[in-house]
């Protein structure tokens, strides 16, 4: 097993401080990717209007809708590294780490093509006002020419965590990110490019991320060395990755096309609605993007003791993840709440748009912290072996729920409360369906292991 400096042991000795320092360059690789993020509506929102941030807002849902697929693959490489570098059979993990590589190379290009494609009369079919419709076209038709970088890197990203490694994957998107942020300024302010100028520095940071990361697998030590000779996918990892990553990317589309249910309906607002909306799902988040650096722990650490199986510490895992969970809806979640009005000053000037999303961000952090069980629990669950389950809990408890409140509740009442208070009514549902789907698969790995034992 590889001994760099970076690698966390995660099979021995206290849990809390190690999934802590383990979370924290996740946790500020995500904030810093949302910094980013934010950048380009803040100065998309100040130089070139409030349609133009509105453009840019409504795209989210949809560009999720189309990578989130292949993203869920990720999560598989994840535990099937994990659970081999735990357990030191190293020739099994550089067959992963490359079959990995050729998986988010061809859903890059994929994803790619497909975008550049569907993405205007998908922005049609969701009612995408008229006068916004032209702007966010043109930024998704830019935006997923990074959409190879991005796999990779993402794909890339869940080698290095698996074995331990969360800093790296930080370090590269700090470098990235600040150069975005400079090439944004440059284009939009400078050179009056608009959204294209936004995704043009999208683009192009994305590529700096992925070749930083691809350089340090190329240069490293052991099983995770990348080398391209031996770039090809591997049938039995391949079947390992998708077994576990499928159903984490199903979950995934089926979420995001319930967002997207839900941006066609904010939509149908209006431009001014669609701007708040947008800033508002910026700054929710940054609690929900601060969460998912504690999944990204769970099936890490899950991910790893399962392969020396200590199995008694997986509960302890999930108790911690949970303390942490709602340690940050308290905090970030209160703090946003009393700085709202604030806040949205920093996306817009226009007092409609900061009313609007002051009212969309108080209805969401009511419960916000089931938004972070529904994504955390299902962690623990695929690095056990179970992955359908968990999709299964999103499909009934998100997507089915929010089908059903669209089509009665809101159509019904058609008002904004009504329509965001389908967020956390069903992110509630969805999160009590995966903690007990996480309880009944960790009933089944005791038996099983029982069983094994006595045998």
């Amino acid at each position: 097993m590889s001994n760099h400096n970076s690698n966390m042991d995660m099979c021995n000795g206290p849990l809390l401080k190690k999934i802590f320092i383990f979370a924290m360059p996740i946790m500020a690789m995500y904030i810093l990717q949302l910094l980013f993020n934010t950048a380009d509506m803040v100065v998309v929102g100040h130089f070139s209007g409030s349609k133009a941030l509105a453009a840019v807002g409504s795209t989210g849902s949809l560009i999720n809708l189309v990578i989130t697929l292949f993203m869920g693959l990720s999560a598989g490489t994840t535990v099937v590294v994990a659970r081999d570098f735990a357990a030191n059979r190293l020739d099994a993990v550089s067959k992963t780490v490359h079959t990995s590589i050729a998986i988010s190379i061809i859903g890059g290009l994929s994803v790619m093509v497909i975008g550049i494609i569907l993405c205007k009369p998908l922005l049609q079919l969701m009612g995408t006002p008229d006068d916004i419709i032209k702007l966010a076209v043109l930024y998704m038709e830019i935006y997923f020419i990074s959409t190879p970088a991005n796999m990779v890197y993402n794909f890339a990203a869940a080698i290095l965590r698996a074995t331990g490694d969360s800093r790296r994957p930080m370090f590269y998107l700090i470098i990235a990110g600040t150069i975005h942020v400079i090439f944004n300024l440059f284009f939009v302010i400078i050179l009056h490019m608009g959204v294209a100028g936004v995704a043009t520095a999208t683009v192009i940071s994305e590529f700096i991320s992925v070749i930083l990361i691809m350089l340090y697998l190329y240069k490293a030590d052991g099983a995770i060395r990348f080398s391209p000779r031996k770039l090809c996918i591997d049938k039995n990892k391949l079947k390992d990755i998708v077994r576990i990553g499928l159903p984490a990317g199903m979950q995934g589309l089926l979420f995001s096309v319930s967002n997207v249910m839900i941006q066609s309906a904010i939509n149908s607002f209006g431009s001014t609605m669609v701007a708040a909306s947008a800033a508002s799902s910026n700054l929710e988040n940054y609690i929900g993007t601060t969460m998912n650096a504690y999944y990204n722990a769970a099936i890490s650490f899950t991910g790893q003791n399962m392969g020396v199986k200590k199995y008694d510490r997986i509960d302890t895992i999930a108790k911690i993840c949970t303390v942490f969970i709602f340690a940050t809806w308290i905090i970030l979640g209160g703090l946003t709440v009393i700085f709202g009005r604030q806040l949205f000053g920093i996306f817009t000037s226009d007092p409609k748009v900061i009313s609007l999303g002051v009212l969309r961000i108080n209805i969401m952090m009511v419960a916000y912290f089931t938004c972070g069980m529904m994504n955390v629990y299902p962690g623990l669950t695929r690095a056990m072996g179970y992955s359908i389950s968990p999709m299964i809990s999103t499909l009934v408890g998100a997507c089915i729920m929010r089908v059903i409140w669209l089509s009665t509740i809101f159509a019904w009442h058609p008002t904004e409360i009504v329509l965001f208070a389908c967020y956390p009514v069903t992110w509630a549902l969805a999160g009590i369906g995966q903690v007990g789907i996480f309880f009944y698969a960790r009933h089944r790995l005791y038996v099983r292991h029982l069983k094994v034992a006595s045998a």
